[in-house]
């Protein structure tokens, strides 16, 4: 495949995030990449895709920043972009959580490799914990794995208290790519949690090296792919068709732009729906027009690297 996907993120403070932005951005044009970068004064996060060559190229200027140079990019390929249009925006945090206290670079649970994750996970005195919101995990998580009914990642702080009968035992927080986990670890610490580790690279570090074993379902990302396969050991399905209820890993977005849910939806439930989730969003006057995918991004707007900026003061640290 000739294009790939990167997925990354780094806690390490920018001191100037608007300029920064701009100096990205325009990288980010030169190489042809596109996705979503956040920018923030605690650091960077980011899923971008590109060619083979203009990744590399890329991957090779962020981490010759000094601020960067323990960033950690995971890998996929894909046969055509990922993304449609490009945005890199400066926002307060590199993800939203009701956190901004949190200092991962300074203090965060301790990092576990895939292969010590996997050792690991399945051991008596243990506790796997999904720090996603549900629609993520509803698609697919770790086997045995606690989930939090989260819809956000804000709500992350309100659900410790369910952890607390697990405080004698090891904590494994996991996510995505790992951005998450360092803000959930560092404050499971900071309310007394012990034993507090994280799957370092996320699930889909997982999938690379450990072959994704014991993961049911997919893993939901945050481009036009929307889930993708990480077990290659022993894979399963884990969700169902949300109209007829058969085994489905299919997500969708309903094509009623006011309902939006985003849900399984199987092949011939979806063509039966026109992609909608019921027939009252099938009969939604505003109803989208369904090509099969279930997904309806915004067209490109010639996005030019003086956009995207928003007035922010960036914190001292």
């Amino acid at each position: 495949m000739d294009y790939r996907v990167l997925l990354y993120y780094c806690y390490s403070p920018i001191e100037n995030p608007e300029a920064y932005r701009e100096e990205h951005h325009r990288l980010c044009l030169r190489l042809k990449l596109l996705g979503r970068i956040i920018v923030a004064a605690e650091g960077l996060n980011g899923t971008v895709s590109g060619l083979a060559a203009d990744c590399e190229e890329y991957m090779q200027i962020v981490k010759a920043d000094p601020r960067f140079s323990a960033l950690e990019f995971k890998v996929d390929e894909a046969p055509a972009h990922t993304f449609q249009k490009l945005h890199v925006r400066v926002k307060p945090e590199i993800v939203h959580s009701s956190l901004r206290h949190v200092r991962p670079h300074v203090r965060t649970g301790q990092h576990l490799s895939p292969q010590e994750f996997k050792e690991l996970k399945d051991r008596d005195d243990v506790v796997v914990v999904d720090v996603r919101s549900d629609y993520e995990y509803n698609v697919g998580r770790f086997k045995n794995a606690v989930t939090l009914d989260m819809e956000n990642f804000r709500d992350f702080p309100e659900r410790v208290e369910r952890l607390k009968e697990f405080k004698d035992k090891k904590i494994l927080t996991y996510c995505t790519g790992g951005v998450k986990c360092e803000k959930a670890s560092a404050y499971l610490l900071e309310q007394g949690f012990e034993n507090v580790y994280q799957l370092h690279g996320g699930i889909i570090k997982y999938g690379i090296e450990e072959g994704g074993e014991d993961f049911e379902g997919k893993c939901y990302v945050f481009d036009n792919r929307v889930a993708v396969d990480v077990n290659s050991v022993n894979p399963t399905i884990i969700s169902y068709c949300h109209h007829c209820h058969a085994p489905s890993d299919r997500l969708v977005n309903c094509a009623n732009p006011h309902c939006n849910a985003h849900l399984a939806l199987c092949e011939n439930c979806g063509q039966e729906l026109e992609g909608a989730c019921s027939t009252t969003c099938q009969a939604h006057p505003d109803k989208r027009a369904y090509d099969g995918t279930g997904t309806y991004p915004k067209l490109s707007n010639n996005y030019r690297p003086e956009q995207g900026l928003v007035s922010y003061r960036a914190p001292s640290y």
